[in-house]
Order: structure tokens, then sequence, then C-alpha cells
């Protein structure tokens, strides 16, 4: 859609003014306790958490870019308990410990950001999932069987009615929620955290890129920083490192926000417990109700470039924009006068069995966290408080949680990886539109194919 502001890094970055001046990059080789690569979320919440036990320790942080520049500072805003790949892989007894430190996680984000001052828009108001044909219904109601079965999920399931009570989204017939996720503003709590690990000593050398990471030192284009310990926190850009091509896929996401609607349509539409909102499609949706009453609403556009590339500065195609502002508007008709404010992308790091990790090698003092398939606001600060454990060598329940050391096998060589994803999300889109034409409650059987292709 010509006209759309496109890219800027993301919306969240241009409501703070713009992308921030950058701080100094690193002047050349120094020697420090805990090299920290990359600016995100994990990367920020590491520091933070070793800083806090341990004050005296040198923790420098490596940024290509700027602090918040990936994932961090273009996400959705979901603060949410989402076990990432699923907590039935741990077993059961792991499985729901690793529910229980994310639901505690969600609450953890939260404190933190009250104690330190960081401004958010946080509000704590669920996560709240809807069905709008039968296919989806079907599926939304076997999910929450499912979650009911295990603990500390504290699901909730609404029929068509109540669920129109809560936000009213055009043809909907169900809904299912429950309380551990709240709303955020993603730039905001990026920018926060890092200055509140500067101020705690932390020194962040932006505009350097990490080339190679390597026992005892991180080489960079402006040097090399020597470390007991070298932390591993690039996400979707961990690709770019040597080495690392095929550990993770870089998936893409895209997100458009609204001009601010009128009090008369959010009268019509509802959403005044600000909950996130998703829905039970393959190639799903997800949205917030921001701060100063936008709507900002994402999913899938092209999902993944051809041998791993990842975008500079957001942008995302115009196709992409066209279907989502169509979508938002099959969901909520009242707010189709409003203009569509901006549009970006984002780029999330995807492990070959999608399940997220956390890990730290005592013998080389390498570690590692990510692959949390976007799910990372919550579990970005769980992994930060792990990775701290485990560099300090202190055994708690969070360096006995399951997800930690967890391996994936790599992914395939191009141009197999190319053409199995774009595979997956052809035949999800084909299940989507083949639910939505029809009025069996069966899931399609594209869908199980992707599945099958996805390994999922």
């Amino acid at each position: 859609m010509s006209g759309v502001r496109n890219g800027d890094v993301s919306w969240w970055w241009r409501q703070l003014g713009g992308t921030p001046d950058p701080r100094p990059a690193l002047p050349g080789d120094i020697d420090v306790d805990v090299a920290i690569v990359g600016a995100g979320y994990t990367g920020l919440w590491t520091a933070y958490y070793l800083k806090t036990l341990q004050p005296d320790l040198r923790v420098a942080v490596l940024e290509q870019r700027f602090a918040g520049f990936g994932a961090s500072g273009r996400n959705g805003g979901w603060l949410t308990n989402s076990v990432t790949g699923g907590r039935e892989r741990y077993g059961r007894a792991g499985g729901a410990a690793q529910q229980l430190a994310l639901n505690d996680t969600v609450d953890e984000v939260i404190a933190v950001a009250a104690r330190e001052g960081i401004e958010a828009d946080i509000v704590k108001g669920g996560e709240f999932e809807i069905a709008r044909n039968p296919a989806q219904l079907a599926r939304l109601r076997t999910a929450f069987e499912h979650e009911s079965s295990w603990p500390h999920t504290d699901v909730e399931m609404l029929d068509a009615g109540a669920a129109a009570s809560v936000i009213g989204v055009a043809g909907v017939l169900g809904g299912i929620r429950h309380p551990h996720c709240a709303r955020v503003h993603p730039a905001k709590l990026a920018s926060g955290l890092a200055a509140v690990v500067e101020r705690l000593g932390v020194t962040i050398h932006e505009s350097t890129r990490v080339e190679r990471i390597e026992p005892g030192r991180a080489v960079t284009d402006h040097g090399t920083v020597r470390a007991t310990h070298v932390i591993r926190a690039t996400e979707g850009f961990t690709a770019n490192l040597h080495g690392e091509h095929r550990t993770w896929l870089p998936m893409n996401s895209s997100m458009i926000v609204t001009e601010p609607l009128p009090a008369s349509v959010w009268e019509s539409i509802g959403w005044d417990g600000r909950e996130t909102l998703g829905d039970f499609a393959h190639v799903y949706m997800y949205a917030q109700r921001t701060a100063d009453d936008r709507i900002a609403f994402g999913g899938r556009g092209v999902p993944y470039r051809y041998g791993s590339r990842v975008d500079t500065d957001g942008s995302t195609q115009e196709q992409t924009i066209a279907s989502l502002t169509h979508l938002l508007h099959d969901f909520f008709p009242d707010a189709a006068s409003a203009g569509i404010a901006h549009a970006w992308a984002g780029v999330l790091g995807v492990p070959r069995d999608w399940a997220a990790t956390v890990g730290h090698d005592r013998a080389t003092g390498l570690g590692w966290a990510g692959g949390y398939v976007g799910t990372g606001v919550t579990a970005t600060n769980l992994a930060g408080r792990t990775l701290a454990d485990l560099v300090l060598q202190r055994d708690t329940d969070l360096t006995r949680l399951p997800w930690v050391d967890h391996r994936a096998k790599r992914w395939e060589l191009e141009p197999l990886r190319w053409l199995a994803v774009n595979a997956i999300y052809g035949a999800y889109r084909a299940a989507d539109r083949a639910e939505a034409s029809g009025s069996s409650d069966r899931t399609s059987v594209f869908a199980q194919a992707a599945g099958v292709i996805a390994g999922r």
C-alpha cells in the first residue's frame, strides 16, 4: 500500500522519536570478565542480572547497530508465558517446571520495570485467542482440553457471546484466555533496560560488528574483546556469525499499526482489558491495543529469505502490508476508516526442532540463548537470569530447568531449507483459505502436510 510509512526499524522506535543516536563503538582491544554479543532483550537481561548478582563483574555488550535494533524493538509486545516448542518434550515434571518458571517470569519483568523506573506501557490483561471458523473452533477446543490437563496454565474457554464481549472481533465463534500475559511497548522496554544496565556499570559498544565468537574472545571489526565468558545473544541474526549459518533459521514477521481510533470505534470493539489478541489460524495473527488507542496488528509476510539473509531497516513487502490491512479490517470492520500509520518487519530465530534453549559450557566459557520462535519477550528474561546463574556457577532452580543445554540439529543446506519453509507456509495459507471457505470442523490436509514437513 503506497503511502504507508515502511521500515525505519519499527513504529515503536518512531514513536520514541526515531532510532537513537549510537553509543560509541568498541575503541579497540579490551579485556572483560563477560562479553555479551547482542544488545537485545537476551543480552541486556543477562547483563542486568550479572551485575545485580556480582556488581564488580566487568561486563561489555557488543552490538552491531543499537540496543533494541532487532526483534526486541519490533515485536508485537506480548509478555506471555508460552513454552516455545511445547512443554511435552520435557516430560510431565519438567514441562510443569518450565511452565511455572515462565508464569513467574511475566511477573518478574513487570516487577523489574516498576523497580527500575522503566515506563513501557505495561498492562497485565492476559492473552486471548479466538476462533472464526469451525475448523479453528475445533482446534481451540482441543487446545483448551490439552492446556487444562497441565498445571499452571490457568486457561478459560469462552463461547461466542462471551468472547465477543471481551474483544468485538467480527465472526468470532469462541475464545480461550489465560492471565499470564501483559501488553508492553517493545522499544520502551529495550531502551529503558539499556539505560538501567549502563547505570549498573555495563558498557554497551554499538556500531560494532562481531565477526567470530571463540573460547575466550569475541572478534569484532573494531578489535578483539578478551573475556572469560562469551555469551551469544544474537537470536534471529545468529546466521550472520562465522560457523553459525545453519544454527537457527531467521524467520520474518511483519506488523502494521493504525492511526489512533476514536472513542466511538472503541465502544464497538471493547478491548477494555488490553488483552493481547491471537487466533487459531495456521498463519496466525497477533495484536494489541496500544497505550494511545491504536491497533498494532502482525502476522507472516515472506517468511524466509534465501540463504538466511536478514533485513537492515525493517521494511516489509507491499503485498504483506495489503494482506495484513485486509485481515485487520476483516477482524474489525469499524476500524476500516482509520489509516495505517506504519508497517515494518523483524526477524526471529527458529531452531530446527522449534524449541528455545539456553546454555553455558564451563570448559570453554561459551554461552548462548535464543531460538524463541516469536515468544522471546518473556523467555529472554528467564534466559538472562539463567545465564547469570550458569556463568556464576550458581546451582539454582533455574539452572535445572529442562531447556538448559537443550541442543537441536542444524538446518538443512540450501536450497532445501528455502524450499521447505516456503512449502510449509504455502501449505498453511492454503489450509487457512480452505477452512475459511468451508463448514467442516476438520483441520485441512494442507496443514497436516505442512506439519510433517516442519517436523512438528
